[in-house]
């Protein structure tokens, strides 16, 4: 399926992608309706949330350059330290910020 390059094209594209999207969500809350959350389901859906953030984390930390690095190493050190996400994120925004605005 092509689209127009044109506004029309744009907004017949961003309709399609918020239908895609609610559609997976919805299917998701859906399907989990009907599965009993058992001890075993809950520690599959745990052990996926940090699947998917590793799966995530990874390729930066292999491919991305030292700001991107130097960003996780102090996320990862905010983090233990204070145990505060917000400020875990933040230390590693401003850290890759400052690099980036250096080099």
């Amino acid at each position: 399926m092509t689209l127009p390059s044109t506004a029309v094209g744009a907004v017949m594209a961003i309709l399609i992608m918020a239908v895609v999207t609610y559609v997976t969500r919805a299917g998701g809350v859906f399907v989990m309706s009907r599965v009993p959350i058992g001890p075993r389901v809950e520690r599959f859906i745990n052990a996926m949330a940090g699947s998917v953030l590793v799966a995530v984390i990874t390729p930066m930390a292999m491919q991305g350059d030292w700001g991107a690095r130097l960003a996780l190493v102090a996320t990862l050190v905010v983090m233990l330290t204070t145990q505060k996400a917000l400020a875990a994120i933040s230390a590693g925004i401003v850290t890759a910020a400052l690099w980036r605005l250096w080099l």
